[in-house]
C-alpha cells in the first residue's frame, strides 16, 4: 500500500500545466487535475491513503482546493471515505469491475446506438484523429488514455444525451484504470478493430451493428481484465450482430 508520507510523492503529483489549458483554472481544479492523472496512472495506487495536509504541502497550495478535489474524485468513485480513516484511493476489484461494465453495458450500447442515427462526417474525422494519436502512443501511456477517451465519448457525445454523458464519465473514469494497470497487452490488436468496426458502423448509420460491437467490445476487455486479476468470465458476448435497444426512442431518432 502506498502511503503519501512515502518519499518521492513529489515525484507522482504533477501540475497539467500545459498551454491549451489556460491560465484561468482554479487551485481546485488543478489539484484535481494532479490526483486525477495521478490515479490513473498508478502514481497514486488502489488503496493509497489521502492525507490532505501532505498533499496540499507537494502541491504547493491551502487544504481546502485539495479537500475540494478529493470530494470531486469521491463522486467519480476514485477515491472512497473510510470510517475514522479518511480518503483513499479505491481498490481494485473483480466485484468492481463486474459492477462498472455492467453499468457500462447497459448505458453505452445506448449511446452509440444514437450516436449512429445522426453520425456526421465531421463526427468520423474527429474521431478518427483520436484513433490515429492512439495507435502512435505507447500502449497504457496517459497520452493512449487520453486519446481512448477522446474516440469513445467524442461518439458518445454524437448522441446528443446530456444525461447519458453524465452517467457514463464516471463510469469511463472507473474502469479506465483496471484498463491501464491491468488490462492484457496481447489484445491491444483485436482493440484496434473492434474501434474501427465501430468507427465504420457508425459512419454507414449502422445503429444496431455499432452499439452490437460496441457491447461486444466492452465485454472482451472486461473478460480479459478479470482474468489478468485471477478471476472468471464476467460477460457472455453477444451473437447475430445486433443490439437492440432496452428502452423506446425518441419519436425524432426512431424516424431518421
Amino acid at each position: 500500500m502506498v502511503e503519501h508520507a512515502e518519499e518521492g510523492l513529489e515525484h507522482r503529483l504533477v501540475f497539467d500545466d500545459e498551454p491549451q489549458l489556460g491560465e484561468h483554472r482554479t487551485l481546485a481544479e488543478k489539484a484535481f487535475i494532479s490526483l486525477h492523472r495521478a490515479i490513473l496512472t498508478g502514481g497514486l495506487e488502489p488503496g493509497a491513503r489521502l492525507l490532505i495536509d501532505d498533499l496540499a504541502e507537494t502541491l504547493g497550495m491551502s487544504a481546502m482546493p485539495v479537500r475540494e478535489a478529493v470530494r470531486r474524485l469521491g463522486a467519480m468513485g476514485l477515491v472512497v471515505n473510510v470510517p475514522h480513516k479518511g480518503a483513499r484511493v479505491t481498490e481494485l476489484s473483480v466485484q468492481d469491475l463486474r459492477e462498472v461494465y455492467e453499468a457500462r453495458l447497459v448505458l453505452e450500447p445506448l449511446a452509440i446506438y444514437r450516436a449512429a442515427m445522426v453520425f456526421t462526417d465531421e463526427d468520423a474525422r474527429l474521431a478518427q484523429i483520436a484513433l490515429d494519436v492512439m495507435s502512435e502512443q505507447l500502449a497504457g501511456s496517459i497520452e493512449q488514455w487520453s486519446a481512448h477517451s477522446s474516440f469513445h465519448l467524442g461518439l458518445y457525445r454524437v448522441s446528443g444525451s446530456s444525461w447519458l454523458m453524465r452517467l457514463i464519465q464516471p463510469l469511463w473514469e472507473s474502469s479506465e484504470r483496471y484498463r491501464l494497470a491491468l488490462a492484457p497487452k496481447d489484445v491491444e490488436g483485436a482493440r484496434r478493430d473492434a474501434h474501427e468496426k465501430i468507427l465504420q458502423a457508425c459512419l454507414n448509420h449502422d445503429d444496431g451493428y455499432a452499439a452490437f460491437e460496441l457491447y461486444n467490445h466492452l465485454a472482451t476487455t472486461a473478460n480479459a481484465t478479470s482474468s489478468a486479476m485471477g478471476g472468471e468470465e464476467l460477460f457472455r458476448l453477444l451473437e447475430g450482430g445486433v443490439w437492440v435497444s432496452p428502452v423506446k426512442l425518441p419519436e425524432q431518432f426512431v424516424d431518421q
